[in-house]
């Protein structure tokens, strides 16, 4: 199976996160022949697959996820996002780009590089999670990382398939990200006639001011290898849907993507001190989903510049901007943690697409990255 059939069969498959519903069947059969030991790793309310080849040497892995998005209207689509058609040299789907493109890609690359170094100088593992893009409720990759510390089974190369190129495959890499802290705001006011304002409190008007301070704070001003934190709000929701009632209650959803210049714990201190000006009590519950990364080590950075500028015929920028990717997980332990793959324009999209041209131009740098590590590992 090529990596364009695979990538329409696993696109063909509704894999919504935080179900695989199918996906590492269609890969384990890929890698079984290939020489790969396979576990699958439960996680809550999700899987991580593990493939495995080689016992000796440094190891390298791929990692990504096989979940996806919702599709949002089916009927806006130009086509039906789970059947994986070729329209004028791409190939459209909910996954394509994000990123089963990438993870049909991985085990390309790898036939072709066993092919050719049948015993490679160092280990290869593939890690995939059915629950990147989901919640952290239905359990992420960290109870199958945390099992490998303890073991002292460590990554000390990590390539992340998410679509972090920009105009042109491999243009961009990112060494790390920034940490993301979300929150679940109720403002508490009184509710009440309309006519009677002295016997009410909005809560939507009283954060009308909060909002306007909460997107005019500087929060920090990040550094040379991160942007400054980034505030926004997802989600409003307040009214009792009649014309003559105050409702008595709001809520808001949030996102704070900071940099390491903030810390969690500074973020939601300032955010309550934001608050304690506004007449309303409030609520909040807090979801860390990640902190800031940042790989300092340059040995596979290296390697990988090399391999971009072999079939790019130059060097890729370094920008650390974008959201989470799994990569935080791995990169506590010491791994040197880069993402690299499909141009992140359509991601999450409507009409999500890949072109056959990238995917191939794909296929040659994660090939040739396999062959500088090899050349490089003794």
């Amino acid at each position: 199976m090529s990596a364009l059939e695979l990538a329409q069969s696993l696109i063909k498959i509704k894999s919504v996160s935080p179900n695989d519903e199918g996906c590492f069947d269609l890969i384990e059969a890929q890698l079984i022949p290939l020489g790969f030991a396979i576990e699958r790793v439960p996680e809550l309310n999700c899987e991580t697959l593990l493939a495995k080849f080689g016992d000796s040497g440094k190891v390298f892995c791929f990692l990504g996820h096989t979940d996806i998005v919702p599709s949002g209207p089916e009927e806006e689509w130009t086509s039906p996002p789970f059947e994986a058609n070729i329209i004028d040299g791409e190939l459209i789907g909910r996954g394509a780009a994000d990123m089963k493109g990438s993870v049909a890609v991985f085990i390309e690359s790898l036939k072709k590089f066993l092919k050719e170094y049948p015993k490679p100088n160092f280990q290869i593992w593939i890690m995939l999670t059915s629950n990147e893009e989901g919640e952290p409720e239905d359990g992420k990759i960290d109870t199958l990382i945390n099992s490998l510390t303890a073991q002292k089974n460590f990554i000390d190369y990590c390539l992340v398939g998410e679509a972090s190129s920009s105009q042109s495959v491999g243009d961009v890499l990112r060494v790390g990200r920034r940490g993301s802290l979300s929150g679940n705001l109720k403002l508490i006011g009184k509710q009440g006639h309309v006519a009677y304002p002295q016997k009410v409190l909005s809560p939507i008007l009283e954060a009308g001011p909060i909002i306007n301070e909460l997107k005019n704070t500087v929060w920090d001003k990040g550094n040379k290898f991160f942007d400054p934190t980034s505030f926004q709000i997802s989600n409003i929701e307040s009214g009792t849907g009649a014309t003559n009632v105050v409702p008595g209650n709001l809520t808001m959803l949030f996102n704070f993507r900071f940099s390491p210049e903030s810390t969690a714990e500074s973020l939601q201190e300032r955010f309550v001190n934001i608050l304690k000006k506004s007449k309303c009590e409030f609520e909040i519950d807090w979801t860390l989903s990640a902190n800031p990364y940042l790989t300092k080590k340059t040995d596979f950075l290296s390697m990988i510049q090399t391999a971009l500028k072999k079939i790019n015929g130059e060097e890729a920028e370094v920008n650390n901007g974008g959201g989470t990717s799994d990569g935080r997980w791995v990169s506590p332990s010491g791994s040197e943690v880069i993402e690299l793959g499909p141009i992140n324009k359509t991601i999450h999209q409507i009409d999500e697409r890949i072109s056959l041209e990238d995917l191939e131009k794909l296929q040659e740098i994660y090939q040739q990255i396999l062959i500088e590590i090899n050349n490089l590992i003794h």
